[in-house]
């Protein structure tokens, strides 16, 4: 619990400075062109790519060499069932269509669908894979499977979805860049959560494949289809007046509650230096 806890100290604390330093060269610099400007976007993003960033360096001190080769090894676990890799890419754009159908039929017309091109998404999502390592390295590949320990498997991820959405929590009041900024924190967290259900489960599944938790995360990022966003929003701490984010928020945890169930029992046994699951949970070929 205390590499927990040292782990998650750390990884705040390094990436709120990060973020921090980044809102204040941002606004030293004023113009988006701005050298300052600039600088402000890549020390966001060295932020951003903290959690990897930590958990590759206490998995160091803690279990040398051999427990960071098999840490950034799971990054190329690709050879899981090809059902994985379909629910992985197409998860967050299912339940935005049962939301979008959900919403059709309390409302009788249809909610705004995001103007962007199915192969923009699809290709955003490609793209994307690779700098999703710079937070699921951290929380699924170190964090996950420390806590499936202490809490079990189903509740370590609905206590690291929480924890991961507290991360967030400087991007609703500093940013204005971000499409998070105003927004509604609480109505977020409850999807956060429910979305660190489903990568939990997917983990599980595959054995420990972060190539495919990235993949997912990578989904959620790039098939919004239908936006919970309220326009003009400037309370983050207010509940979201947008029926599409309740309706996401229903459909997201009916989805995790199955998973939840699926995960019963389960946990992800840490054995240095590399991942082992029990016999029991072992990812059937």
């Amino acid at each position: 619990m205390v590499s927990l806890l040292r782990y998650f100290s750390l990884t705040f604390a390094t990436t709120w400075i990060c973020w921090f330093a980044a809102g204040l060269l941002w606004r030293a610099g004023g113009s988006s062109g701005s050298s300052l400007s600039a600088l402000g976007g890549a020390v966001f993003l060295l932020g951003v790519f903290m959690p990897g960033i930590v958990a590759v360096t206490e998995t160091g001190r803690i279990e040398g060499s051999p427990g960071v080769r098999s840490l950034l090894g799971r990054i190329l676990q690709a050879r899981v069932p090809l059902r994985f890799y379909v629910v992985a890419a197409f998860y967050f754009a299912a339940i935005k269509l049962a939301v979008a159908l959900l919403y059709r039929v309390i409302t009788g017309t249809w909610p705004p669908f995001s103007g962007v091109p199915w192969y923009v998404m699809a290709g955003g999502l490609l793209v994307s894979i690779w700098s999703q390592a710079g937070e699921e390295v951290g929380w699924r590949g170190y964090a996950l499977p420390r806590m499936s320990d202490h809490f079990g498997l189903a509740g370590a991820s609905v206590l690291l979805g929480i924890i991961w959405a507290m991360w967030h929590l400087p991007q609703f009041f500093l940013f204005p860049q971000a499409d998070t900024f105003g927004q509604s924190f609480p109505t977020w967290l409850l999807q956060v959560t429910a979305i660190s259900v489903a990568l939990a489960w997917l983990y599980w599944r595959t054995g420990g494949s972060l190539l495919l938790v990235m993949l997912m995360h990578a989904g959620v990022n790039n098939t919004n289809l239908v936006s919970s966003a309220v326009a003009g929003a400037t309370n983050p701490l207010a509940l979201s007046t947008s029926l599409v984010a309740w309706l996401t928020v229903g459909v997201l945890w009916i989805v995790a509650g199955f998973l939840l169930v699926a995960m019963r029992g389960a946990s992800l046994r840490m054995l240095t230096p590399r991942l082992e699951l029990t016999a029991n949970e072992r990812v059937s070929s």
